[in-house]
């Protein structure tokens, strides 16, 4: 997309029905029903309430009910987001990440992918990496990845692992189609990891992480 005006943006207040407040509120923002959503990516996707919903009711499961932990969670989706460029979803993981405990170190390595020498002596991490690359660029995962990830793994959190990677490989391609912004008040944390006030990103929680 060239430009900075989104192609699908903010639902404008006089088209806010019941449904679209429901996607506001969805993941439980205090205020979002009557106000709106802070969020950029819920209040484009409030322009279609039964789509943004039906993709939620799939998001809460990859965001609260999943088999997989935190850690893997949040290297998967901050490495799809590095091969679709998508920095709505990497500005706010950077901070999602490093709340789970992944230092600065490990996030500038996800960048580098799986043969970066940061992830030597942590198989999990780089399975986890190695077969977000694969199935990204081949829509597959070798016999050797797959045997890997089984090391570390039973096979209903093999399965949420590669739901989650769909789940942001799909989220990575609305935001970048629509042009979906980061917020205004946002600190902006760009792919070098800088932000643009100049002070190192901290870590952030997640929707619901402070209920």
């Amino acid at each position: 997309m060239s430009g900075k005006t989104p192609r699908i943006g903010n639902l404008p207040r006089e088209e806010w029905t019941d449904a679209a407040r429901e996607v506001f509120a969805f993941f439980g923002e205090p205020g979002a029903y009557e106000n709106g959503s802070t969020k950029n990516m819920n209040m484009a996707l409030a322009n279609h309430p039964e789509l943004a919903k039906a993709y939620y009711t799939f998001g809460w499961h990859v965001l609260r009910t999943t088999t997989i932990a935190v850690r893997p969670r949040e290297l998967i989706v901050l490495r799809t987001a590095w091969h679709q460029q998508c920095a709505y979803e990497w500005h706010y993981h950077v901070g999602y990440a490093l709340n789970a405990g992944l230092t600065m170190q490990e996030i500038a390595a996800i960048r580098d992918g799986p043969a970066s020498p940061v992830w030597d002596g942590k198989d999990e991490d780089r399975a986890v990496l190695t077969a977000v690359d694969e199935l990204v660029t081949s829509s597959k995962i070798c016999d050797a990845t797959w045997a890997q990830l089984t090391r570390f793994f039973d096979k209903r959190q093999i399965m949420d692992l590669l739901f989650t990677i769909g789940s942001y490989v799909t989220l990575g391609w609305a935001a970048g189609a629509m042009g979906v912004p980061v917020e205004d008040d946002q600190d902006v944390i760009g792919f070098d990891l800088k932000t643009q006030s100049g002070r190192p990103p901290a870590p952030t929680l997640r929707p619901k992480e402070e209920a």
